[in-house]
């Protein structure tokens, strides 16, 4: 057996690496057009920003490693320029020396990844402009800052890679602008969720430029000029494209492999492409995600290792199967943390899939010990099974442990109500004796059985003082120190039973206090004494949240 492996990435290397491990006397070859194959791509921008000094340890293994330890040839500087399905050869161009010649296979697989997107606009091949995908790219743009004493870089695009450049660079402080076309930073986020981020990337400095597009960039005397969609001009030292990555699906089209809407190679569970002895993983294919069973490409490096292991059992006679993508991920930005798993509301709304959506917000830890933190949470679920559809965290710290809890219950098909009966480890310094992701799932679960009712800040904009009357539970001291509910009627939670005479008979009442926990027990006075109530999700937290993304 002869396996052809194209690409040195993580997928390519998991793949090559459990080959050998299945087999001792399968040829395993790995062509990387590139200088280095197992190197920690994501750990790129922290070596900018000076988070990992050592660029050394960036480059995990390397070609004699593969070799010594596994009996791997790995190639590098070897490019595949053309796939030969039907003789099963690959035509491979040596760069160094320009030799070209063929290279036969029994099975092949595909990892060639993503190349980045570049739009066609004026000036992007102008020296000074970067995209950042591999180890030359990070060197050229140490370098660029070092030679041109760089005082300010515009990043272009607000996904997870521009985030973390913008971080590195404002670690060696450099005066930092990103542009972003959307109405947000992290789009795999809703917007509410995401509004504290914006405001953090503010707090420490950052000139953050939504809803602007980038038209072209020209050289001047002194740098280089940005000219964006609302009509001004950028003077800055360098140019970062993070505008999102694209398959790199060139050699198989032209091979004869099926490709899906996404432009990513189609493959089925088994990650076999439409043309047989041909495989694929990685940023290059589209695979199903969990929720819709629709196609999706999810450039993440846990997928990509998975799908390169099971394509390795899979070509040497097994059957594993990859059984779908949640594109569970994380990103940190400053102090602070975003998360998510599953699809967002914008998704479920496009779609038109009937679901429900709850806020909780938590500390990290028992408030009793110090330093706790404030965690947010955003769960969309189905109000009819309990299916978990996604879910959005963010704050400080333990953003990590929790949105893993609810990847591994949503990958379980747990509902939102097993979520309350999680036995989660408990010490003050770690936890809460009642998690957040707890919380969460007794929330839903009154939702779900009728126990309380919920409405959403949107409900309150939309249908105003005419439908409902907002009731503050607050303190006066915690709404002075927090900020108010416009118009809102303010009677404190311990005086409500001696209020109700007080309250409008003729609307419906919504409860809203700090984070929507006292909110129920106003909701269950009140629901005894007749009212027609809703406790506010989220409260006041989710409330602020929303309106930063009107204004």
């Amino acid at each position: 057996m002869k396996i052809i492996i194209i690409g040195g990435g993580p997928g390519g290397l998991s793949a090559a690496v459990r080959a050998r491990r299945l087999s001792e006397n399968a040829e395993i070859i790995v062509f990387e057009k590139g200088q280095y194959v197992s190197y920690a791509n994501c750990g790129l921008p922290y070596h900018i920003g000076g988070v990992i000094p050592s660029r050394e340890s960036l480059i995990l293994k390397t070609p004699e490693y593969f070799m010594n330890r596994f009996k791997i040839d790995i190639r590098i500087s070897q490019e595949i320029t053309s796939i030969d399905p039907i003789n099963k050869t690959v035509t491979v161009h040596k760069i160094t020396t320009d030799e070209v010649y063929l290279e036969k296979w029994d099975r092949l697989l595909l990892s060639t990844g993503a190349s980045p997107v570049i739009p066609p606009l004026p000036g992007l091949d102008t020296p000074g402009v970067f995209s950042l995908r591999n180890i030359t790219d990070m060197d050229s743009i140490l370098g660029w800052i070092e030679q041109h004493k760089v005082t300010h870089a515009t990043i272009v695009g607000g996904g997870f890679i521009g985030l973390e450049v913008m971080e590195a660079l404002r670690n060696k402080e450099i005066k930092v602008t990103v542009v972003e076309m959307g109405e947000q930073v992290m789009s795999s986020v809703d917007p509410e969720m995401v509004s504290p981020l914006h405001k953090e990337i503010r707090n420490h400095g950052v000139d953050l430029r939504l809803k602007t597009a980038l038209k072209q960039i020209s050289k001047t005397e002194t740098g280089l000029c940005a000219e964006l969609s609302d009509r001004t001009f950028l003077s800055t030292d360098m140019v970062i494209l993070a505008i999102g990555v694209k398959p790199e699906n060139k050699l198989a089209v032209e091979a004869g492999v099926l490709h899906g809407e996404t432009g990513g190679i189609k493959v089925n569970s088994l990650m076999q492409t439409s043309v047989p002895d041909i495989y694929a993983v990685g940023d290059t294919v589209e695979t199903n995600d969990i929720v819709f069973s629709s196609p999706c490409i999810v450039p993440l490096a846990g997928p990509v290792n998975r799908q390169g292991r099971i394509a390795a059992d899979n070509m040497l006679g097994g059957q594993h199967f990859y059984l779908g993508t949640q594109g569970t991920s994380i990103c940190k930005a400053f102090s602070l943390s975003i998360a998510s798993c599953g699809v967002n509301e914008k998704q479920l709304k496009t779609r038109n899939i009937r679901y429900e959506k709850i806020y909780v917000h938590a500390t990290d830890h028992a408030t009793y010990y110090p330093d706790s933190t404030i965690i947010s949470l955003k769960l969309l679920f189905s109000p009819d099974t309990g299916k978990i559809f996604g879910a959005q965290i963010s704050g400080q710290k333990g953003i990590d442990k929790r949105i893993d809890i609810l990847s591994v219950a949503q990958r379980a098909g747990l509902s939102v109500e097993e979520l309350a009966d999680l036995e989660l480890a408990y010490a003050p310094p770690f936890n809460s004796a009642r998690d957040i992701i707890n919380q969460a799932g007794m929330v839903a679960e009154n939702v779900i059985n009728g126990h309380t009712a919920i409405c959403h800040v949107n409900n309150v904009l939309q249908e105003g003082a005419d439908r409902y009357c907002l009731v503050d539970i607050r303190s006066p001291d915690e709404i002075k120190r927090c900020g108010e509910y416009p118009g809102a009627l303010c009677i404190p939670l311990d005086s409500l039973r001696s209020n109700i005479d007080n309250l409008p008979k003729n609307k419906e009442i919504v409860i809203g206090c700090q984070s929507g926990l006292r909110g129920h027990i106003a909701y269950r006075i009140l629901q005894a004494y007749g009212f027609k109530v809703y406790n506010l999700s989220g409260g006041f937290l989710t409330w602020q949240s929303v309106m930063e993304t009107l204004y």
